[in-house]
């Protein structure tokens, strides 16, 4: 269908943006263009607010994807029409957290891909912690600390965090670009986004990311477990980034 320009796929740190209503299905709000993230990969949707010229003032409680691609947005508050204009308010310090967890998650499989030839089965990201899952053999407790390590070496590097779009056939051309899973799960058609570390690693991936590696503050491995079959969880937190 295609009804809805997903501005938070170019920008990340866009907090606020207005927009018209174009479609009302079951309580489920479209717009023209959205800043929220509607989730995946691990991260969560955004919350925040829609405030109707001259109307009330909405809670967005829910957001996600219909089935045609479309992002919509659940709300609280009180009902909206087709062609109202509307202005929308990310909740920017759950927002923030998010971006800062994401790339931290993308900076330890970036090295755990390097230095382990580790993929990625599984994550999930909190406002206050988040985890990964790698698919890799040889791994133990004992190599944790170079991993942290490593990882926080990019993280004082202060690389830069960019957004590209690619086409699928680049991406068929280097398996590197896709941990999670083989080709299959790719999607078909269309462009591709790619987020890259200046210098260190580039993943496809659909969410929202700090635009450098300082900002994701020093990575602490809180957490680690031995799931078997090769498949080890690391839960980090985060401290204050610069």
């Amino acid at each position: 269908m295609g009804l809805t320009e997903k501005l938070y796929l170019s920008d990340s740190y866009l907090r606020e943006f207005t927009a018209e209503v174009v479609a009302v299905d079951a309580g489920r709000i479209i717009l023209s263009r959205t800043a929220f993230y509607p989730g995946g990969g691990g991260q969560p949707p955004d919350r925040g607010l829609l405030m109707v010229e001259n109307g009330p003032t909405l809670n967005v409680i829910g957001v996600g994807k219909t089935e045609y691609g479309d992002v919509y947005h659940e709300v609280q508050g009180g009902l909206l029409n087709v062609g109202e204009r509307v202005k929308g308010v990310i909740d920017w310090d759950l927002r923030y957290a998010h971006m800062r967890h994401h790339t931290a998650l993308h900076i330890v499989s970036g090295v755990a891909f390097k230095l382990f030839g580790a993929k990625i089965s599984g994550s999930q990201i909190y406002a206050d912690r988040a985890r990964i899952d790698l698919d890799v053999k040889g791994f133990d407790k004992s190599k944790l600390k170079v991993l942290e390590d490593e990882s926080n070496r990019i993280v004082a590097e202060r690389r830069g965090v960019s957004v590209r779009f690619i086409q699928r056939d680049e991406a068929l051309a280097n398996p590197s670009l896709y941990r999670l899973g083989d080709e299959a799960h790719i999607p078909a058609g269309g462009t591709l986004r790619i987020i890259e570390i200046d210098g260190f690693d580039a993943q496809l991936d659909g969410g929202t990311h700090v635009a450098n590696t300082s900002e994701a503050g020093k990575i602490v491995f809180a957490k680690y477990e031995n799931k078997g079959a090769g498949n080890k969880r690391i839960e980090i937190v985060l401290e204050k980034g610069s």
